[in-house]
């Protein structure tokens, strides 16, 4: 049977994008590929026109693209198209602007978008977002630059879509309303409220009738019990990390996980833990933890002053990338670091919460997770098997350079750029902004134009994807990025360089060096614009 594949293209080093010609295409390579997985695939999204397959090594995506064009993928299965109803009060900030961009006024955007049911073709971007289609009438392109904060339950159009934002987060979509409808509570047997293949129907309201207890916070709150850490001073930002959630892109989660793994990797290894035991992730210092009993700690990743007190009248400074003990009543305080941005404390035995998806890493996008640590948040630490070791001390990492040079590959899609403006783009430097955070770094510089018009259909991304809004100043994407996006990728991060883009902060320089990947008989890295 001849293949329904129209290309394959690189995404990064571990992950490739299937180009297909129809949504019903998709779906059926979507559901062949999640029957039936690919040798080393650990996750899934199926968009709009493609479908990306990401894999656990480098190794296993370069042997996908021969494999993918074998497949019979041509059986489905039906869809569930039960209907969902959503009230919306139309009153969203971009109503106005939707209204003259289609010459329908307030009053016929709001009777073509409550016409009749749109069908939730895919989910992506976040938890519980559902990506419908329905009334051609309601084209409209994405803002030119997305709001930082979209609040949750907005619903928006872009594109040839419509969708309800789960929670608060990132967007560039047009807001025409909000409900109060919970489109993603892990109360649920199926936490999302809108799956693909149902039918959705939009209903005009004035206001929303309170219901108490509709909503349920995706924050774990710390164990009940007698603690064994307690945070004095959580410093800018503290979370607990571990490796992350793959494999549930699907269900639009993203891996999470800490931004810096080597870091974390070593922190677990000299405090004598196996790699995915948890840890918290330290954002610029300031943190103060108490020990309520005697524990072996580790701090690794960036350069930070650590400091003990408590007993002793005068307080000792103990060095990183070593284990050391920290006695009954002591504190630990990380300084304000010399170079870096994110430290990792690890604790033998690991920090005990509770997991959610299968990871007790907090997903500042999603909102899974343990919340941030809080003063006075207190935390148990799980049991250490006496089989444990702890390690020996480790050089320290080298500081970044000046300018950090990151290894990328070029696309998905580096045709929508001039062979010009991809040289202006690897020739230049990019500085870090103080917009950056977990979810991705926002960075300044020479913008960058595309060379065609028009809208890219939403599609799977990846963490290290560099992504250009039309503003054209590139984001580059991090841990807890969207799973889905609509601005064109130009090119991806290598999967070994993420640890230094974690240790980025504002006004750190970078430079974007392009690689090849090795060559396989049926997937080659294209160069710039080959598509």
């Amino acid at each position: 049977m001849p293949s329904i594949i129209r290309s394959i293209r690189p995404v990064g080093d571990r992950s490739v994008l299937v180009q297909l010609a129809t949504l019903s295409e998709v779906l059926s390579l979507y559901e062949t590929l999640a029957e039936h997985p690919l040798e080393g695939q650990v996750d899934l999204v199926a968009a709009a026109e493609t479908v990306l397959v990401s894999a656990n090594t480098a190794a296993a995506a370069q042997r996908m693209p021969a494999v993918l064009r074998a497949l019979d993928a041509s059986v489905t299965s039906a869809a569930d198209d039960t209907l969902v109803t959503i009230d919306v009060v139309y009153d969203g900030e971009d109503l106005d602007e939707v209204a003259e961009l289609t010459g329908l006024g307030r009053e016929g955007v709001i009777a073509a978008h409550t016409a009749g049911p749109w069908t939730a073709a895919f989910g992506g971007f976040a938890p519980g977002f559902a990506y419908l289609v329905g009334d051609n009438q309601l084209l409209v392109p994405r803002r030119t630059t997305p709001r930082h904060i979209v609040p949750a339950g907005s619903v928006a159009l872009a594109d040839s879509y419509s969708a309800v934002y789960p929670r608060v987060s990132p967007g560039g979509w047009q807001l025409i309303g909000r409900t109060d409808s919970v489109m993603w509570s892990l109360d649920r047997d199926q936490p999302a409220l809108v799956q693909p293949g149902n039918r959705v129907q939009f209903r005009a309201v004035r206001e929303f009738v309170s219901a108490a207890g509709r909503v349920r916070s995706e924050a774990v709150t710390e164990p009940v019990g007698v603690a064994d850490v307690r945070v004095v001073q959580p410093g800018l930002q503290t979370t607990v990390q571990d490796l992350g959630r793959a494999g549930l892109a699907n269900m639009g989660v993203a891996g999470a996980g800490a931004l810096d793994r080597g870091a974390l990797r070593r922190a677990n290894r000299l405090a004598g833990n196996p790699a995915s035991a948890a840890v918290l992730e330290n954002t610029l210092g300031g943190l103060v933890l108490e020990a309520r009993s005697d524990h072996v700690f580790a701090v690794t990743g960036a350069g930070v002053p650590v400091e003990i007190s408590g007993i002793a009248p005068v307080p000792r400074r103990v060095p990183t990338d070593a284990p050391f003990a920290l006695k009954t009543g002591e504190r630990l305080t990380l300084g304000a670091p010399e170079w870096g941005v994110r430290s990792y404390v690890a604790v033998r035995g690991g920090f005990d919460v509770p997991p959610v998806l299968g990871s007790r890493s907090t997903d500042s996008m999603s909102g899974l997770g343990p919340a941030p640590l809080q003063v006075d948040t207190e935390l148990r630490v799980a049991f250490a098997p006496p089989t444990s070791v702890v390690g020996a001390p480790e050089p320290t990492p080298a500081p970044p350079s000046e300018v950090t040079e990151l290894r990328f590959v070029f696309g998905p899609r580096d045709d929508w750029f001039s062979p010009r403006t991809l040289a202006d783009f690897t020739d230049g430097t990019y500085t870090v902004t103080a917009q950056s955070n977990r979810i991705g770094l926002r960075l300044d510089g020479a913008a960058l134009t595309r060379s065609r018009d028009g809208e890219l259909p939403s599609e799977g991304t990846v963490s290290g994807a560099i992504q250009l809004p039309v503003s054209g100043l590139p984001v580059l994407f991090l841990a807890d990025h969207p799973v889905t996006g609509g601005y064109p990728v130009l090119g991806v991060v290598l999967h070994a360089d993420l640890d230094l883009a974690a240790q980025l902060g504002t006004g750190a320089r970078i430079r974007f060096v392009p690689v090849m990947l090795p060559a396989t008989a049926e997937s080659a890295t294209p160069t710039p614009n080959e598509s």
